[in-house]
C-alpha cells in the first residue's frame, strides 16, 4: 500500500510547502469536493446517531435538545456536528492539516473584545476544536449558508452566490496570508472597522457593533442582577438563567460541592500575571446557564463575582467533552482534560482571546473551560438577514476562517492546494447544495420518529421548570 506524502516541516521552504500543496489535488482533486453522501445510504442512521450523541448529557435535557433540533432544519444542522463528522470521514478530504474550529457555522462567528479592547470579528466557539484536514471546516460552514438561505426562503441561487462568496474570500486572504510577514500575519486582526470597509455600511451591521459595544458585565449587571441581603446576586431569568429545577437541580449541587477545588484549578491554568487580577474577585453566586443548540444537555453554570463589592465579573463555565472529530481524527496531540483542548485549541486558531480563558475539572473528572460570559459579545442573528446581508457574511466568515487556519495551520500548503481557479468555488457550493438536501432529509426522519414516539421532545421551558 502506498503511503501518503508527508508534510514538510515548518521551516522548509515556502516553495517546498506550496508544492506539497499542490500535489495533494492528486490525493483528493479539488472537483471531488461537490462530492456528498447520499441521505438514504445504508451506512447512515441518524437517528441512531442522534441516540450516541447523547451519551453523557443530562438525561433530563436530552428531550430538550429534540426539540430545539425540531425547530428548522437550520436548527437541525446547528446541533449535527458530529454527524456530519461521520459524513465528511467518509469523503475524499485534502490530507492539509490545520487547528479546526470543529463546527463552523454562522453563529459561532461574531464580536468579541481584544485583551486591548478592540472590537474583533473572529470565530468564538471552540467546543470541538481538534487538528484536522482544513476542508472539514470550511465544507461545514458552507453548507449553512445554503441552509440559511432556504431558511429565508430566499431565491435558490441567493444561498449559491453566498457560498462561492465565501470559498473567493478564503481562497483569496489565504493566499495574501502565505505571502505576509510571518508575524503580521499571527497578529492579524478583523476588526469591527475593517469589516466595515468589506461592504456596505448597512443598518443590520451597524446595529450588531453597536450591540457588542454595550454588551459589558456592568450593562449586562444592571438587568441580570439584584441586591439580596447586601450581596449581588443573580436574577432567576428561566428557561436561560436559574438557580435550581428539577432537571438539573442535582447536577448544581455536585458542582457547587466541588466549587473550591474547581476554581483552585482554574485559577492555576491562567498565566501568573492574570492570577492576580483574578484574585481581585470574590465569587457571590452559582446559577445554571442553558448553552445553544448544540451543547444543550451539557453541564453549564455561571459564576458571579465581584471585585470591591461593586464590580461583577460573568464567568461561563462549560462542560469540555472529547470533539466529536476525534472518532474519525484521532485524540489531540496533547493529551489531558477536554477542557484544556478548547483552550488551546482557541489560543491558536483565534486573533485574541479572551483573559479570563481558562479550564478545570469538576468533581467525577468532568472537563470544563471557563470564559467570560459578556465582553463586548454579539452576534448576527439569520432572521435579521436580508440576500446582501447573507453575502457580506459569508466573505466576513471566510476572512476570518482563513485568517484562523493560516494561524493553527500553513497558508503556503492550502494556498497551493487551491490555486488560482474558480474549480475549489463551484465544487464547494455544489457540495453545500447536495449536502443542505441530506440534513433537510435527517431533520424530516427526525420530525418523524417525534411524531412515532421514538423520540421524544419538550419544550425547554417545560424542562426548567
Amino acid at each position: 500500500m502506498k503511503s501518503e506524502p508527508r508534510a514538510p516541516d515548518a521551516k522548509a521552504s515556502p516553495a517546498d510547502r506550496r508544492a506539497f500543496g499542490r500535489a495533494q489535488r492528486t490525493r483528493c482533486a479539488r472537483g471531488q469536493w461537490a462530492e456528498s453522501p447520499q441521505p438514504d445510504a445504508k451506512d447512515r442512521d441518524p437517528l441512531g446517531w442522534l441516540k450516541a450523541s447523547n451519551r453523557g448529557r443530562v438525561p433530563e435535557l436530552v428531550p430538550v435538545r429534540h426539540g430545539r433540533m425540531l425547530a428548522s432544519p437550520f436548527t437541525f444542522y446547528r446541533g449535527a456536528a458530529s454527524l456530519m463528522a461521520n459524513d465528511l470521514a467518509k469523503l475524499p478530504h485534502s490530507g492539509i492539516a490545520t487547528q479546526l474550529c470543529g463546527d463552523a457555522h454562522l453563529a459561532n462567528f461574531g464580536f468579541f473584545a481584544s485583551p486591548e479592547r478592540s472590537l474583533v470579528f473572529d470565530i468564538n466557539d471552540f467546543d470541538e476544536t481538534l487538528q484536522g484536514p482544513f476542508d472539514w471546516d470550511v465544507r461545514r460552514l458552507a453548507t449553512l449558508f445554503v441552509v440559511a438561505a432556504r431558511d429565508r426562503k430566499f431565491k435558490p441561487r441567493v444561498g449559491r452566490d453566498a457560498v462561492r462568496q465565501l470559498a473567493e474570500a478564503y481562497r483569496d486572504r489565504m493566499r495574501r496570508f502565505a505571502q505576509m510577514d510571518t508575524l503580521d500575519a499571527w497578529y492579524a486582526r478583523l476588526t469591527s472597522q475593517t469589516l466595515l470597509k468589506l461592504g456596505a455600511q448597512d443598518a443590520t451591521e451597524l446595529a450588531v457593533i453597536r450591540k457588542a459595544r454595550r454588551s459589558t458585565s456592568r450593562v449586562f449587571a444592571s438587568g441580570a442582577t439584584e441586591i439580596v441581603d447586601g450581596r449581588l446576586m443573580m436574577r432567576e431569568q428561566p428557561p436561560f438563567v436559574y438557580h435550581d429545577a428539577k432537571a438539573t437541580a442535582r447536577e448544581i449541587r455536585r458542582f457547587r460541592t466541588g466549587l473550591p477545588a474547581f476554581l483552585a484549578q482554574y485559577r492555576a491554568s491562567l498565566p501568573p500575571e492574570r492570577q492576580r487580577l483574578f484574585d481581585r474577585y470574590e465569587l457571590n453566586d452559582v446559577t445554571v446557564l442553558t448553552p445553544g443548540v448544540g451543547s444543550v444537555g451539557r453541564r453549564c453554570f455561571l459564576l458571579l463575582l465581584v471585585a470591591d463589592g461593586v464590580h461583577p465579573l460573568f464567568l461561563q463555565c462549560k462542560e469540555a467533552c472529547d470533539s466529536v472529530l476525534q472518532a474519525h481524527l484521532g485524540p489531540p496531540l496533547e493529551q489531558g482534560s477536554p477542557g484544556r483542548r478548547v483552550v488551546q485549541g482557541q489560543k491558536l486558531a483565534q486573533a485574541a482571546s479572551d483573559v479570563f480563558l481558562g479550564w478545570a475539572e469538576a468533581q467525577g473528572g468532568r472537563g470544563f473551560y471557563v470564559r467570560q460570559l459578556r465582553d463586548m459579545k454579539a452576534s448576527y442573528k439569520l432572521e435579521d438577514f436580508k440576500p446582501i446581508d447573507l453575502l457580506e457574511f459569508a466573505e466576513a466568515c471566510g476572512y476570518s476562517l482563513a485568517r484562523a487556519h493560516a494561524k493553527g495551520g500553513d497558508a503556503w500548503a492550502i494556498d497551493g492546494y487551491l490555486g488560482r481557479s474558480r474549480t475549489f468555488n463551484t465544487a464547494l457550493a455544489d457540495f453545500a447544495e447536495a449536502y443542505a438536501d441530506v440534513n433537510q432529509a435527517d431533520w424530516r426522519r427526525l420530525k418523524a420518529a417525534v411524531a412515532s414516539g421514538k423520540v421524544a421532545a419538550v419544550d425547554l421551558a417545560e424542562a426548567a421548570s
